[in-house]
């Protein structure tokens, strides 16, 4: 492993992303921010390696700064970037642009992935507490009717007191979505292979089977990350198995769940979907899950957008204060979790 630079020296950086995320994500108080702590090379950020400009300047960088839009970093990179050390990524997953040549030469790897699962729990604790409401629902027969229902004869089932939550992996987003179900007076069942009985105490969860997640929940929530073991886990039995009325929230990745059996099973009118993700991303407009008015679909929007990218800007300056001090990131990204985060 490569060593960190000595205390209170400035490394220089670089940017490396599409410009349209450069310029979403790092405002200029935040490149100003960012100049504190390091010493930038000069805009325009880097989204083409081969380029003899961003060869001149990957020949004294070492740490990168990247984001949406970073070009894979091979080892035709690195052969170009020796001085290279460590990669701060704004957004989530690095699998996209960190490759098996950095992990090999020992690039020390942070991510914001922590800053943005926090607006998709948010996500996914709201639409929780909706559904159990019925409130987009009913909000919708409101404006139809123009007059109120009989509120004393609402139905039992309408709610959020004693409902019981099915959280589909403790990942980093399932972890947070946890931590924020803890007010409510909701149980909360987990699947998820890795967790032993006594983290899931520690957790405050039930640790279930994948099947007893399904028929036993009113919410079953998906966060796990989409490897080839994981898709299509959401399959037809197990979406027949869910409690008349449940409700099934993804913001994980679309190819999780079988969608022709979703599908199926929303056109019967079984179940309730909110879908921030689908498969494809985003459906074809003739899709037959736009007419079914038990699913709520939205445009991928669980996760960071508008002034929540601030947050992605902030925790990359603190990455890279805190490597530039020799203090090691507080957000490390590690070979051999990779394949496990969303």
């Amino acid at each position: 492993m490569h060593s960190t630079p000595p205390a209170h020296r400035r490394p220089r950086a670089a940017l490396a992303m599409g410009a349209d995320a450069a310029a979403a994500v790092l405002s200029p108080d935040s490149l100003a921010a960012l100049a504190e702590v390091c010493d930038l090379a000069p805009l325009p950020a880097i989204d083409d390696f081969s380029t003899g400009a961003a060869r001149a300047v990957l020949a004294d960088t070492e740490v990168l700064v990247t984001g949406w839009g970073c070009p894979p970093i091979h080892a035709g990179v690195l052969a170009a970037a020796p001085a290279l050390r460590a990669v701060v990524h704004t957004a989530g997953t690095v699998r996209g642009h960190v490759t098996d040549a950095c992990w090999e030469r020992g690039i020390e790897v942070s991510s914001a992935a922590a800053a943005n699962a926090l607006p998709v729990a948010e996500y996914t604790l709201a639409m929780i507490l909706l559904s159990g409401k019925r409130v987009l629902e009913r909000a919708r027969d409101f404006r139809a009717a123009r007059m109120r229902d009989a509120w004393l004869a609402t139905p039992p089932d309408v709610g959020n007191y004693r409902r019981t939550v099915g959280i589909l992996s403790a990942s980093l987003i399932g972890r947070r979505v946890i931590e924020l179900l803890r007010p409510y007076d909701l149980r909360v069942l987990l699947h998820d292979p890795y967790v032993t009985d006594e983290e899931a105490a520690g957790l405050g969860v039930h640790l279930v089977s994948l099947p007893a997640l399904f028929a036993g929940s009113d919410v079953v929530s998906v966060h796990t990350p989409l490897l080839p073991a994981t898709t299509g886990l959401v399959s037809r039995d197990l979406l027949a198995s869910m409690r008349p009325d449940a409700v099934l929230i993804n913001t994980s990745r679309g190819a999780v769940v079988d969608q022709d059996a979703l599908t199926d099973v929303l056109r019967a009118d079984r179940i309730r979907a909110v879908l921030d993700v689908t498969d494809p991303d985003p459906l074809p407009p003739d899709h037959p899950l736009w007419e079914c008015g038990n699913a709520t679909i939205t445009p991928h929007l669980a996760g960071s957008q508008g002034n929540e990218l601030r947050r992605l800007a902030d925790l990359t300056v603190g990455e890279v204060a805190r490597w530039a001090a020799g203090d090691g990131f507080a957000h490390p990204v590690r070979r051999e979790r990779l394949a496990f985060l969303a």
